[in-house]
């Protein structure tokens, strides 16, 4: 069982994931509608955030490193609506360990990240 943490301001993508993820008990899931309250209180078992990175609070990829600095050994799965060539370098050179596309096209393309992550 995975220790997941989702930072996303949308509360439909944060229920969603967290139902989803939570199901047959495959999964601890910690959600955060505001990064910033992501950040002052992940603990350091977590394995895996899905962050956002269009958010009113902080940019994703502004929050990105903090959370590495602060959580090193925490897998980063980006997720945006908005992926350009530059978007995905900058999460890369931030620390993400990966990203996906949002919408999602199915969210057992979320398991499978996770999987690849793990």
């Amino acid at each position: 069982m995975a220790k997941i943490v989702i930072i996303d301001d949308e509360q439909e993508i944060l229920t969603t994931l967290e139902r989803f993820l939570t199901r047959n008990d495959l999964h601890k899931v910690q959600t955060f509608a505001n990064p910033l309250t992501a950040l002052e209180r992940l603990n350091d078992d977590t394995e895996i955030i899905l962050l956002d990175v269009m958010m009113p609070q902080i940019n994703g990829l502004e929050l990105l490193p903090k959370l590495k600095v602060k959580y090193p050994n925490a897998k980063v799965i980006i997720m945006t609506a908005y992926s350009t060539l530059e978007t995905v370098l900058q999460s890369q050179r931030a620390g993400a360990t990966d990203y996906i596309m949002k919408p999602f096209k199915s969210l057992d393309e979320i398991t499978k990240k996770i999987k690849a992550v793990l």
